[in-house]
C-alpha cells in the first residue's frame, strides 16, 4: 500500500501513513489518511446527537444509560443518544413507539436555551479558526480553511482535528467532520462514521466514496423523493449516476439536475459565512387531541409570544407567518400568510396565525399547532409607521413595555389577558 499524508485525531501529529492505520508517535489508531489530504479544505462540523449529548454533559450518571429528548407520551423524539438508537428510535418517531422500543430509555424535556448557549459557544470556537463559518443549525456548520495553514501552523485537517479536540473539552460535546473539496460531499462525509468521525472525500476517489450509498444521503433526498426513485430502480448513487442529467430532469424536474450533479460530486456552492436563520418558530404537542378552535388558539398565543421575544432577541423581523397543525394520524398542514410590513411584534403575529388556524381547524383534531415566522429580515425595518394601521404603534408601546417588565422580573411576571389559563 503506498504511504499517503496523515494526521492523528489524538496527538495532531502529522505523518506519512495509512488510512486506519495506527499512530508512530501516541499508539492510537486515529490516524486521517487520504493522498489528497493537504489539498481538501472545506468542511462539514456535525454535533453528535447534540441535544442528547449536551444532557448527558450535565447528567454523567446518564453516560452509558438510554436517553431520549422530547416530550411526554403524546409528544415526539427531539433527539436520542447512540445507546436508544440501537433499539431503533430516531428523532421525529412518535413518543409511544418510541418508549416501546426503548423501555428502558430516561425521558427528559428539552431545554432550548442550554443547547442556544452551547451552540454559541460551538460557534465562536469555529470562528477561531477560520472566518468562513456557515451555520445550518445549532450543532452543524460548513467551514472554508482555505489559506489557513500558515495561520495555525498545518492543513486544514490538522486544524479541525484540534478544533473538536476543543469543543469535546470546553462544551463537553463530540463532533464529526467531513472534509472534502465540495460542500454536499463534505456533508455526507460528516455522517459517513459517527460518532466521533473523521472521513475525507476528495476527486480521486468520490465515486468509489458516493456509489454504495443509498440515495437517502443525498440532503434534499426526503421520503417521498426516495420512494419514487425507488420506484424507478434507482437505489444507490451509483444507480443515480448513469443516468443522464437529462433524464433525471425530465423525471424528477430542477431536482434531477441536483441529483446528477452530486452523484457526480458537484457543487460549486461558496461557503457563506454568517447567515441568518431563515424561520423562528415554536410549536406544541397536547396531552390529548384538541379540535376546540378556541382551545387551539389559547395554546397558539403563547407560542406567538415566544417566537416574537427571539425576533426581538436576535434583531429579526418576520416577512410572513406559517402555521403548522398535526392530526392524529400524523398528517401535518401548514398554512402561510405574508405581511405588508415585517413585524417582530407578538401581537401581529397572532392576529395573521390566528385566521389561518381557525379556517384549518375543521381538519381537526389536532396533537400539535405551531407558529413559524419566515422571510425574516433585518429588525431595523419592522412595525413602521402605517396611518391606515395607527394601532401598531400603540402596540409596540404595550410590548415593549410588557418586554421590560419579565426583563426584571421573569418571564411568567406579565401577561395579557388571553395568556390566561
Amino acid at each position: 500500500m503506498t504511504p499517503v499524508e496523515s494526521v492523528c485525531r489524538h496527538c495532531l501529529t502529522r505523518a506519512t501513513g495509512y488510512a486506519g492505520g495506527v499512530c508512530g508517535q501516541c499508539g492510537r489508531r486515529a490516524l486521517v489518511a487520504h493522498p489528497e489530504l493537504g489539498d481538501l479544505a472545506l468542511a462539514h462540523l456535525d454535533c453528535d446527537a447534540f441535544y442528547a449529548s449536551v444532557e448527558k454533559r450535565d447528567r454523567p450518571e446518564l453516560a452509558d444509560s438510554p436517553l431520549i429528548v422530547g416530550g411526554g407520551r403524546r409528544g415526539a423524539v427531539m433527539a436520542c443518544c447512540y445507546i436508544t438508537r440501537m433499539t431503533g428510535v430516531r428523532s421525529a418517531m412518535p413518543m409511544r413507539r418510541a418508549l416501546a422500543l426503548c423501555p428502558d430509555a430516561t425521558v427528559i424535556r428539552p431545554d432550548m436555551a442550554k443547547y442556544r448557549e452551547a451552540g454559541r459557544h460551538i460557534r465562536q470556537l469555529m470562528e477561531s479558526v477560520t472566518p468562513l463559518v456557515e451555520p445550518v443549525s445549532i450543532d452543524e456548520a460548513y467551514l472554508d480553511l482555505s489559506g489557513t495553514e500558515a495561520l495555525h501552523g498545518g492543513p486544514p485537517a490538522q486544524t479541525l482535528a484540534r478544533l473538536v479536540q476543543r469543543i469535546e473539552r470546553e462544551v463537553g460535546v463530540t463532533a464529526s467532520i467531513g472534509l472534502s473539496y465540495a460542500k454536499v460531499l463534505a456533508k455526507i462525509a460528516s455522517g459517513a462514521d459517527k460518532p466521533r468521525g473523521f472521513v475525507a472525500v476528495g476527486r480521486g476517489d468520490v465515486e468509489d466514496f458516493l456509489a454504495p450509498k443509498p440515495v437517502s444521503i443525498i440532503p434534499g433526498v426526503g421520503s417521498s423523493l426516495e420512494q419514487a426513485l425507488l420506484r424507478d430502480g434507482i437505489c444507490t448513487v451509483g444507480d443515480l449516476a448513469r443516468h443522464g442529467e437529462s433524464q433525471l430532469v425530465a423525471r424528477y424536474g430542477a431536482m434531477g439536475r441536483r441529483l446528477a450533479q452530486v452523484a457526480r460530486g458537484l457543487d460549486d456552492r461558496p461557503v457563506a459565512p454568517g447567515g441568518p436563520p431563515k424561520s423562528v418558530s415554536a410549536e406544541t404537542t397536547f396531552d390529548s387531541d384538541v379540535a376546540a378552535t378556541d382551545a387551539l388558539l389559547a395554546a397558539l398565543w403563547p407560542l406567538a409570544e415566544r417566537v416574537s421575544a427571539r425576533l426581538k432577541e436576535q434583531d429579526r423581523a418576520a416577512g410572513s407567518v406559517r402555521i403548522k397543525l398535526k392530526t392524529r394520524s400524523f398528517r401535518v398542514l401548514s398554512r402561510s400568510q405574508r405581511l405588508d410590513d415585517p413585524t417582530k411584534l407578538a401581537e401581529r403575529l397572532y392576529a395573521v396565525a390566528a385566521p389561518l388556524v381557525e379556517q384549518a381547524a375543521g381538519y381537526g383534531p389536532f396533537r400539535l399547532v405551531g407558529i413559524a415566522a419566515a422571510e425574516l429580515t433585518d429588525g431595523v425595518h419592522a412595525d413602521p409607521p402605517n396611518l391606515l394601521a395607527p394601532e401598531r404603534q400603540r402596540t409596540a408601546a404595550v410590548e415593549s413595555a410588557m418586554d421590560a417588565v419579565r426583563a426584571k422580573l421573569g418571564p411568567g411576571a406579565i401577561t395579557k389577558g388571553r395568556g390566561l389559563g
